[in-house]
């Protein structure tokens, strides 16, 4: 580690005298785990000094000049959740020394650290480095961090304890010269059983889920394999590799399952370089042939028994002596606390801790507050959580009381831990480059009207999840929640509003093998109301006993999108300005002229009204293949639709070119590509140009698909490319002035 951080140093002063090129430096700094970020709420650093942002680690505020003059994020590994005493207090001192004082916890059990110079990555990588931490290809092309249940090895409901499997995968891989050629990132997960979401092997890209068998009347472990997993823009649900595969088998496998990727992969394309793309491409079946192929290939290395071995003697969790009791009572809060932040081992006496963390975030503060707690009560038995939590585990009982009353000292004792309180949320538009809507801000407000409400919650509604995301890249996992949200924008006359895509239908059982659909864009403003009506609704409709994914699906999605159609408009910006900003922000989301419409009615263009239509469209094809029991003549259908949804879309944007284009799907096709594609209008600025590559597949095939998993991810594509519509729509009328580019022929809406 520290040759490599000597190196990276060197690297940074090189790129300063211009010596490396700004993108191969990019990534050498991706790999090292530091990305460029947002400033001012809405602000991209895109090397020019155009905004005054705040820099914590100098106390100046300076516009960037260079790279190097704007702060970035740093990403830290924290393998499977496991961390110390010693290392929280590490990461607390740099928070406190190189950041703003706030140590964030991710939905993949990492630790992320805001406005950090640059220049002082290095020297925050030895300090970590000396505690056992490192930030090695916690980005870029690489196997990312390896996640874990957190409550592996004290679950009751697991069949062994993966922890000192996942640490040994860390470990084999990290730098592995068999992972350094992927065209994109790859994603691990580890969980102890089929049932429950703790571990979400499904929606990773390569998983292994806990599996036992007898052989010769002795209980042999092993795994699961599944591969192809993964949220993002196009969710894929993963595809079992092996049904049982021996433990020593696991680095091996893993191994062989990393060339195929790297050898096969692809590289160009970016949006399609992901494991997931190449498993639906080739078929799971051709998929394990490759990998078996590669198996007997590999030449056998010692290291694959021994990491296993040394990882299982090595994990340990010690455990202290119970504290003395001193008859304490417990501060304020205790049992309302205790109902749902503490879980009973499965070891009798003990019980897990769960800190619920607001948005994930931990003061720097509060870290040595926890740091303190730990040495007395539990040790280094701490792991983050992949709902932004931190777990405290082998908790003496008779401990809980002192405990909470120390937790509650430091500020660290909100309870609704796992409750539809514990809202899941991206960093959204207040750091990240890709953020369209304000997920941070949104789910604040969240958390704070159904902490108000909370006394009214049922059992069943105490259960129900909620995840909120900036974008279609589901940071914040919306696809497998019970209600999802991923950030948006839409144009209302000559402004952008603020909206988020509702998502329906997702669930973290079975690994999180289930994943929801959007059914519409609700404002960003009225996306509280939104939740208020969906539990209202279900608490209403319900059988006993039924679970919100269940209500959804015997309800139908199409009956309640018209129970909140309503809730979809926008009030004209004179009307009620408080929908043109966005969740804790003051300003504007957007500024232009406004239109003044003509008939005395708002003036709808014939563009906006393609553009509705392929959102009804794309809409229709979800209801179909969302539904388990329709033919196969029906799931093909719902792809046809998708795919006339993005003709659709397409046509929409060519007629802000000629109202009277055609509008057969050859012609649409040809012509989007000739005066959209070929001069560069259309693109996606988020991951290349990956939408109009869904297009182009969708048009090859006549919009037919194989097979309903084919049919579903073509209704994800087709509503990615109605939203890049949109956004290219709204640059076209930022271009002429904040107007709509079609008004001669605009058509005015009669209501």
């Amino acid at each position: 580690m520290a040759a490599e951080i000597d190196e990276f140093e060197v690297q940074i002063k090189l790129r300063k005298q211009l010596k490396i090129d700004e993108k191969v430096f990019a990534e050498l700094r991706l790999r090292r785990g530091a990305y460029g970020q947002r400033y001012d709420n809405g602000h991209r650093y895109d090397g020019i000094r155009t905004q005054e942002i705040p820099f914590p680690r100098r106390g100046l505020t300076k516009g960037p000049d260079t790279e190097f003059d704007a702060p970035g994020m740093q990403r830290i590994k924290i393998p499977f959740g496991k961390m110390s005493a010693e290392q929280l207090e590490v990461l607390a001192d740099c928070a406190e020394e190189y950041s703003n004082g706030i140590l964030h916890i991710t939905t993949r059990q990492d630790v992320q650290l805001h406005f950090v110079d640059i220049e002082d990555t290095p020297d925050m990588h030895r300090r970590l480095g000396a505690a056992g931490i490192t930030t090695r290809e916690a980005c870029g092309n690489s196997v990312r961090n390896v996640t874990g249940c957190p409550l592996a090895g004290i679950c009751q409901t697991e069949l062994f304890d993966i922890s000192p499997y996942a640490r040994a995968e860390h470990l084999f891989l990290l730098g592995h010269p068999d992972v350094q050629d992927f065209g994109r990132k790859f994603k691990i997960a580890f969980s102890g059983c089929s049932g429950e979401g703790c571990g979400r092997a499904m929606m990773h890209d390569l998983g292994f889920i806990a599996a036992t068998r007898v052989v010769e009347g002795r209980e042999e472990r092993g795994f699961r394999v599944v591969v192809g997993g993964g949220l993002g823009p196009v969710p894929h649900v993963a595809k079992e590799l092996y049904d049982f595969m021996p433990e020593a088998r696991m680095l091996p496998v893993s191994q062989a399952i990393s060339r195929v990727y790297a050898r096969l992969g692809e590289k160009r394309n970016r949006a399609k370089a992901r494991v997931k793309f190449l498993v639906a491409k080739l078929g799971i079946d051709e998929f394990r042939r490759l990998v078996d192929a590669e198996l007997e290939a590999l030449e056998p290395d010692a290291r694959w028994q021994q990491w296993v071995d040394d990882a299982e003697q090595s994990h340990c969790e010690w455990r202290l002596a119970p504290a003395t009791s001193d008859g304490a009572r417990p501060d304020p809060g205790f049992e309302e606390w205790t109902e749902t932040n503490v879980y009973d081992q499965r070891q009798p006496e003990f019980v897990a801790v769960t800190i619920n963390l607001p948005l994930g975030d931990l003061t720097s503060r509060q870290a040595r507050s926890l740091t303190d707690i730990m040495r007395r009560y539990v040790s280094d038995a701490l792991r983050t959580t992949v709902d932004q939590n931190l777990l405290l585990r082998w908790v003496h009982r008779q401990d809980l009381v002192s405990l909470y009353n120390d937790l509650y000292d430091a500020k660290l004792t909100l309870s609704g831990a796992g409750t539809i309180t514990d809202v899941t949320s991206c960093p959204g538009t207040d750091t990240c480059k890709l953020g369209i809507s304000s997920s941070r801000g949104l789910s604040a407000e969240l958390r704070a009207r159904l902490e108000a409400r909370s006394l009214q919650f049922d059992a069943t509604l105490k259960d129900v999840t909620i995840k909120v995301s900036g974008c279609n890249n589901s940071c914040g996992q919306h696809h497998i929640s019970d209600i999802g949200f991923y950030g948006s924008s839409r144009n209302v006359g000559s402004y952008k509003v603020p909206h988020f895509l509702l998502l329906l239908g997702g669930a973290l059982e079975d690994n999180a093998g289930n994943y929801g659909l959007a059914i519409g864009a609700i404002p960003s403003k009225r996306v509280p109301e939104t939740v208020d009506r969906l539990l209202d609704l279900y608490s209403a409709e319900r059988e006993d006993g039924e679970a919100f994914r269940p209500w959804v699906m015997r309800v139908g999605k199409k009956a309640i999108k018209g129970k909140l159609q309503d809730l979809m408009a926008v009030p004209p910006y004179e009307q009620d300005d408080s929908f043109y900003v966005d969740w804790h922000d003051a300003r504007e989301y957007s500024i232009g002229d406004i239109g003044v419409g003509e008939c005395a009615g708002e003036v709808i263009t014939l563009t906006e009204f393609s553009l509705a239509s392929a959102e009804s469209k794309v809409f229709d094809a979800s209801l179909i293949v969302d539904d388990p029991t329709v033919t196969r003549e029906r799931v093909l259908e719902s792809s046809a639709l998708a795919y006339r949804a993005m003709v659709l879309a397409a046509l929409g944007l060519l007629k802000t070119k000629d109202p009277d284009t055609r509008s057969d799907p050859e012609t649409v096709f040809s012509d989007f590509e000739r005066q959209f594609i070929d001069t560069q209008l259309f693109f996606e600025r988020y991951i290349g140009n990956s939408e109009w590559s869904y297009f182009q597949a969708a048009h090859e095939t006549g919009g037919v698909a194989r097979d309903r998993d084919e049919a579903r991810r073509r209704v994800e594509e087709a509503q990615l490319f109605i939203e890049a519509s949109h956004a290219c729509y709204m640059r076209l009328c930022q271009a002429q002035g904040g107007g709509s580019p079609v008004l001669p022929w605009a058509v005015a809406n009669p209501t």
